[in-house]
């Protein structure tokens, strides 16, 4: 057990040191974009006076790495700033967005991770079949193509032509749960394409291989069936891997979505992150990116952790 505590405080605090080095990724990346940021707000028209007096009201005039400190001590107390844009508190902007993006990733998730295991456990049972061809044809082919383009099939099959589901994701706090959920669906139906062929393939995968194990032959020679050898004993030993995947594939659905909530005009995160790029409004592209950026390396702690947990020999030093 001290083992184990001894690893997970590692894992924490590499992953408390990888945020912080993306923090600085994600501050000289602004930094080294073209262009005079109060100049960019203020438009060619202002005076040199007020563009100055703009630039010390953002602090634009201080040393890079002061700026630097500054920010990061600001995120975190939880004080992101204003927006350039419209000069709301971005806490607030960002606070209503990223649930919506969660909620989004949810219920893709609610979704994708007990039919990925199911397909997964069946394709391994009738291993070479006709069903394990056409679900492993049918999974390869979802994730060889890229979100927009499944997008823009599912919007022209679902919504176009037959009219089931809105095109547009556009969801607001005065809608019922009800409604919201009808609203997200062809996006929800988007990423469970696009995550559920990795959690269905890596199941199937683990599976096979533990099913190659020694008590996996006493099992069969006890006459269980094939169907009970795989639900009761290889796919509780075959989880490590499984579960690793599946968190994965969560942080992806949280950090991914950007794209999704572009093509479906959903109000979340990813979508405010690019409206910022375009409007330059840097403070909330500096705040989206690390939030963005805090979420998928928690999310692969929690990977390492449960891997950790589920298989004994990880715990281990070689």
């Amino acid at each position: 057990m001290n083992s184990l505590a001894g690893m997970v405080v590692k894992r924490i605090g590499l992953g408390f040191m990888t945020i912080v080095v993306i923090s600085v990724l994600i501050f000289l990346g602004v930094e080294a974009l073209p262009g005079d940021l109060a100049q960019a707000v203020l438009g060619q028209q202002a005076t040199p006076e007020t563009v100055a007096a703009f630039r010390k009201e953002l602090k634009l005039d201080l040393p890079p790495h002061v700026r630097y400190f500054h920010w990061l001590r600001g995120f975190l107390k939880g004080d992101l700033g204003r927006s350039l844009a419209n000069g709301r508190p971005i806490a607030d902007l960002i606070g209503w967005r990223l649930s919506n993006t969660l909620f989004l990733a949810a219920s893709a998730a609610v979704i994708s991770v007990p039919l990925a295991i199911i397909l997964g456990m069946l394709a391994a049972l009738y291993r070479d079949s006709l069903f394990d061809r056409i679900i492993n044809i049918t999974t390869i082919s979802s994730i060889s193509l890229p979100e927009f383009f499944i997008a823009y099939v599912l919007i022209a099959v679902f919504s176009v032509h037959f009219n089931f589901f809105p095109s547009i994701s556009d969801i607001s706090d005065d809608m019922s749960f009800g409604q919201k959920v009808y609203s997200i669906v062809l996006p929800s139906l988007t990423l469970t394409l696009v995550v559920v062929a990795h959690m269905m393939r890596m199941t199937r995968a683990s599976i096979i291989n533990v099913l190659s194990s020694p008590y996996i032959e006493m099992a069969q020679l006890k006459g269980l069936s094939r169907g009970r050898i795989i639900v009761y004993h290889a796919f509780p030993n075959a989880l490590a891997p499984i579960i690793n995947v599946v968190v994965l594939d969560l942080a992806y659905l949280v950090v991914g979505v950007v794209i999704v909530e572009v093509v479906f005009v959903y109000p979340g995160l990813g979508q405010l992150l690019v409206d910022s790029v375009s409007k330059r409004d840097l403070p909330v592209v500096q705040a989206s990116g690390l939030i963005f950026a805090g979420v998928y390396v928690m999310l692969n702690l929690v990977a390492d952790v449960l891997a950790m947990l589920s298989n004994p020999k990880l715990r281990s030093p070689k």
